[in-house]
């Protein structure tokens, strides 16, 4: 089920709302839980037994780690060990054996066609962060199996993050209270992420998919460019809209969920990107994996493979392909290239700064993007000569785009980053825009747009639900 379905908007949710409202708080998390499963479940109806099950291991493992005196650790290694077997077997399977067949040249792994469960990579990483967390005394062991359940499955968080950490809300499972005040403040950065994923991703979307499809022999210079920035603003508005809407409907339920993105594309390095993109993400790994293994306590080599470790991770985690696993190395090259010096020349050159990390970053969804690694080379090549492949007349280009294709890409520009350093130099003027008439008026206008755009069954993927 998606947040922007018709579904979601008119049935699941006013009723899931109305329901929370009317009931006791101590009934909440019942009612809650068992929404949160028939969410899963209606796009999901076997892999909600997956779900289930770890839900049950993790909280029987958290039980035993929490009564163990000698054996924790082992405990511990075999709950990570289950959790990474089911990872990998349903999401990394594939990817594995074709990778094994292909270089031996024959079928050693038999190939099977594993669905991938939406949102795996997502409660998969919150359940070892609750146990890993318990492990090192950071929590307390949860013996309420139905509140651990509504921890891992809460509905607005469970299929595209942000991946929270139970320690950030174990109190709010046990101890939260709905406001009018709260859902206000909920259902305005709801319909903020509406806007953003229905109208600028989803155009986009369209843009990007013309794009990218095009054969090589018909793509220009101009029309690659277009492509990729484009998908550039796509991802960025598909996850961080999902994102406003997870944490508005949170907070609707009485939640406060961590911030996820922090304008990343107003970025000078490629480190400061990371602490502005998927936050939630790559704060995981930085807690379970990165200071594990040592962080940049033991010399400078060992951070460098640390660092090459967490971004070969990272792009493993966001799918199973060898494109994804280039680019988190790349982004771990650009890390690394900036603690030998590349930073501290780029401090010393603001504008260039900035061109820089744009430019890393573009090229690097280029290479997310594209189906193969070899078709990501072929379209950077068309980016970068345009000598050789033709420098398209742009005003062409944007004709055929439509005005409000245009309009939009404009909009999605300067949504990025820009509206908002202008309007945090006139905190005041700010202060007035939010719950003000006009403010509501422009909510009021962007959720009559969306509803007419889903009415119309407009294009409508969300990118992270294969993650």
């Amino acid at each position: 089920m998606l947040f922007s379905s018709n579904l979601f908007l008119w049935a699941f949710l006013p009723l899931t709302v109305v329901s929370a409202v009317f009931l006791k708080p101590r009934y909440s998390n019942i009612l809650l839980f068992a929404a949160s499963l028939l969410f899963y479940a209606w796009g999901e109806p076997f892999y909600v037994l997956l779900m289930i099950f770890s839900i049950c291991a993790n909280w029987l493992f958290g039980l035993l780690i929490d009564r163990a005196d000698r054996f924790k650790k082992l405990l511990l290694a075999a709950d990570i060990a289950m959790n990474l077997s089911l990872l990998g077997y349903f999401k990394y399977y594939t990817f594995f054996a074709d990778t094994v067949n292909g270089i031996f040249g024959s079928e050693i792994f038999a190939a099977r066609d594993i669905a991938l469960p939406i949102g795996i990579s997502f409660f998969t990483f919150q359940t070892m962060s609750y146990i890993i967390d318990l492990y090192r005394g950071n929590c307390s062991v949860q013996k309420n199996v139905l509140r651990l359940g509504l921890y891992v499955s809460f509905f607005p968080q469970l299929i595209a993050g942000p991946i929270v950490r139970y320690t950030d809300v174990a109190q709010q499972i046990d101890h939260r209270t709905l406001s009018a005040e709260k859902f206000a403040s909920g259902f305005r950065r709801f319909l903020y992420g509406l806007g953003k994923k229905v109208i600028i991703s989803n155009t986009m979307a369209q843009l990007a998919d013309i794009v990218f499809a095009t054969e090589f022999a018909q793509l220009t210079f101009a029309s690659a460019w277009l492509g990729a920035v484009c998908y550039t603003l796509q991802i960025y508005y598909d996850f961080s809209g999902y994102s406003d809407m997870a944490i508005g409907l949170g907070r609707i339920f009485g939640f406060e969920f961590l911030e996820n993105f922090r304008y990343p594309y107003l970025s000078k390095t490629i480190q400061e990107f990371w602490q502005r993109w998927h936050i939630s993400l790559g704060t995981w790994f930085r807690e379970y994996v990165y200071i594990p293994l040592g962080g940049n306590r033991r010399g400078s080599v060992r951070t460098y493979i640390n660092l090459v470790t967490v971004f070969f991770l990272t792009g493993m985690w966001h799918g199973a392909s060898w494109t994804f696993v280039v680019w988190g190395l790349y982004h771990g090259f650009f890390q690394i290239a900036e603690r030998l010096g590349l930073k501290k020349f780029l401090s010393e050159h603001s504008v260039l700064s900035h061109i820089y990390c744009t430019l890393v970053v573009i090229f690097g969804w280029v290479i997310f993007r594209s189906n193969t690694l070899y078709d990501s080379v072929r379209y950077i090549l068309r980016m970068v000569c345009p000598w050789r492949y033709g420098l398209e007349n742009m005003f062409s280009l944007c004709t055929e785009l439509g005005s409000r294709d245009i309009l939009i890409l404009i909009c999605a520009a300067a949504g990025c980053g820009l509206v908002q350093l202008v309007s945090a130099g006139k905190p005041a003027l700010a202060e007035r825009w939010k719950f003000s008439f006009a403010e509501l008026f422009f909510l009021a206008a962007v959720c009559l747009y969306c509803i007419i755009l889903l009415a119309a069954g407009s294009y409508n993927p969300f990118i992270y639900f294969r993650f």
